[in-house]
């Protein structure tokens, strides 16, 4: 889990809770229950559970930055 510590994501508008209209987003935390994420230009932070942190991963509406910059170089 600390693999996503730190991580920026590309944010695509099926990320429904992005309520500040960011384009990315970092992890700030993460514990075996949640996770804490900071949105680009807004002061607010979010807490999400692991689990659903994950379904948007594999959904494709977070898509990690360095993974995005690798698969369009």
């Amino acid at each position: 889990m600390n693999l996503y510590n730190n991580m920026e994501f590309e944010i695509k508008s099926s990320f429904i809770p992005n309520l500040s209209k960011s384009d990315k987003l970092k992890i700030l935390d993460v514990t075996p229950k949640s996770v804490v994420i900071q949105l680009h230009n807004s002061k607010c932070r979010g807490v999400f559970p692991f689990d659903h942190f994950q379904y948007w991963i594999k959904k494709g509406s977070l898509i990690p930055i360095n993974e995005h910059v690798e698969k369009t170089s």
